[in-house]
């Protein structure tokens, strides 16, 4: 994300990146907290670190150790260094409950880490912003990893291959495009926006909707069909919140259809 992020800040201000590798500062929500330090004269911080977790052990132990433990020692580190306003990236995964087929150690590990930045933050007066996004897509494939299924179709249709969904429940999903996401993000530090935020599309899809969108922008022959004998998938989508974006008088742009027309159009430029 913060491959993304960076020149759509640079418009107005300077950005240093920190991280494990290939950044301008070393910083690893892993390390001691006595290792860790930011740069001077720092006015906002946005975390985008993220450990995605797993079902055994060491996957949990490393889920709350970063996403939970290293954005506590985030947090101090910016309250030392007097940075003005921590923006932390969290996820709508945070708002599942136990219930949920996808309830994981992500999940409950973004929500603890929300609470503890909430808490710290209140603690040491120290301005919050915890931004939920929905599934996060983009022209590139840094996003692959975690939408399977929407690279898939896209991969597939631009194969004029056919594109499968296992089960008959046609299963709804929430996207929100990168480039509407980062304009959030902007407007967020501009406009010093406080408090936790759901950052949604208006428009829930389902998966039939995905592929379609993707055999349209690619002008594909392929079609859509439904394994009926397989396992349905269920939905994952939440509550509509437009309160943010109202504030920033900003509201996502980008609709599933031209998203995809735009990965079209960026592959094409790459072919």
């Amino acid at each position: 994300m913060a491959h993304a992020l960076r020149p759509v800040l640079s418009e107005f201000a300077e950005v240093i990146t920190a991280g494990r590798t290939g950044c301008d500062v070393h910083l690893n929500l892993s390390d001691p907290l006595e290792e860790m330090e930011l740069p001077k004269d720092i006015d906002v911080v946005i975390n985008t670190a993220t450990h995605f977790g797993g079902k055994d052990y060491e996957q949990m132990y490393l889920a709350e150790s970063i996403n939970v433990l290293g954005t506590l020692k985030l947090c101090q580190v910016c309250n030392k260094a007097k940075v003005r306003h921590l923006v932390n990236i969290s996820s709508t995964s945070a708002y599942l409950g136990t219930a949920s087929d996808y309830y994981s150690i992500y999940a409950l590990s973004k929500k603890q880490a929300d609470e503890v930045v909430q808490l710290f933050c209140s603690s040491f007066n120290l301005l919050c912003t915890i931004l939920r996004p929905s599934q996060l897509y983009g022209n590139e494939d840094m996003f692959r990893k975690h939408q399977p299924f929407l690279y898939t179709a896209i991969d597939k249709a631009e194969r004029d291959e056919e594109i499968t969904i296992y089960g008959a429940n046609d299963a709804l999903r929430n996207y929100i495009h990168i480039d509407d996401f980062t304009k959030i993000i902007s407007l967020v530090v501009t406009e010093r926006i406080e408090g936790l935020h759901a950052c949604t599309n208006a428009i829930d899809v389902s998966f039939s909707q995905v592929a379609n969108a993707a055999i349209d922008a690619f002008c594909s022959t392929g079609r859509v069909i439904f394994l009926k004998d397989m396992k349905d998938i269920q939905d994952n989508v939440f509550p509509y919140d437009d309160y943010l974006y109202k504030k920033i008088k900003y509201f996502p742009q980008i609709s599933m259809e031209e998203g995809m027309k735009r990965i079209a159009a960026y592959r094409l430029s790459k072919s």
